[in-house]
């Protein structure tokens, strides 16, 4: 990659991370594919350990996670028999945890929706918070073992927002989602405030997972092929939202002046551009 002009890296990220495909991608920069999928894989990385060493010791108060659903090479009804139950194909879960104040993703996660994977991820969140916070997830059973596991029992204050759906929506496979009929409150442990029970940001965080990368769109065969490279494409999302994003709400608080979740957060002081991360591969190159 070192070949490659600084200019036309920032052209590539620049059109990833507004939400288009590799090949739309290839056409815009004028840019061959195997190039774009090296340089997606090659930011993809710096990204992750990017993360992973700046966004620790966050003094949240409140934390909403969710999970959102796509799939790599193909939906797992329709994968031939050799690949069923094959790690890396079929479906695939992207799992966040977003601070509902300063609107950080402190972390996410690739991988499927199993209880193995719920720990895993809820165990680097709790390595990423200063102190105790507030917790909701959905109803997935599979959080209810693993934030006791990760926090230790009474060592966060957690509830789950399970959402009822009217009947049939378990065998109902149209594209259209399923009528939410209502919501309930469960408290599982500690001393969580009803008001603050609710997973609205993270979800609204999901949607902006659909619209600024083209392999969650629905209906689309932009879907990703590998997972590695589904796995890059959310590392770089997550670093270009934390720290080159400015949040409507943060910056309609902060009277007009841009604000991001990192700014909010102080983990910067300043609003990242896309020439920020492709310096990014200067800084390993450098070390």
């Amino acid at each position: 990659m070192n070949k490659l002009p600084a200019e036309r890296r920032t052209r590539i990220i620049q059109a990833l991370v507004e939400g288009n495909s590799i090949r739309a991608t290839c056409r815009l920069t004028g840019t061959a594919k195997g190039t774009v999928l090296r340089l997606l894989a090659e930011i993809g990385k710096a990204c992750s350990r990017f993360h992973d060493r700046t966004v620790r010791n966050i003094a949240a108060k409140r934390v909403q996670c969710d999970e959102i659903w796509s799939f790599t090479y193909a939906k797992a009804r329709n994968l031939p028999p050799e690949l069923e139950g094959v790690e890396g194909f079929g479906d695939t879960w992207t799992w966040v945890a977003l601070d509902a104040d300063s609107k950080l993703a402190i972390s996410y996660l690739v991988g499927t929706r199993e209880s193995g994977e719920a720990l895993s991820f809820l165990r680097d969140l709790a390595s990423r918070l200063a102190n105790r916070v507030q917790l909701t997830t959905d109803g997935f059973p599979g959080y209810l073992a693993a934030v006791e596991q990760a926090f230790g029992w009474g060592g966060v204050d957690y509830a789950m927002l399970v959402k009822v759906f009217g009947a049939g929506h378990e065998t109902d496979r149209a594209y259209s989602p399923p009528v939410c009929t209502g919501a309930v409150k469960q408290w599982v442990m500690g001393k969580p405030a009803s008001q603050h029970v609710s997973t609205s940001f993270v979800e609204r965080q999901n949607l902006t997972i659909r619209m600024q990368m083209r392999r969650f769109t629905r209906l689309t065969n932009a879907f990703s092929k590998k997972v590695e490279n589904h796995a890059y494409a959310v590392a770089l999302h997550f670093l270009h939202y934390n720290f080159c994003r400015p949040h409507q709400t943060l910056t309609k608080a902060a009277k007009g002046v841009y604000r991001t979740p990192a700014m909010q957060a102080g983990l910067t002081d300043h609003v990242w551009t896309v020439a920020d991360i492709v310096a990014l591969l200067d800084l390993k190159a450098a070390a």
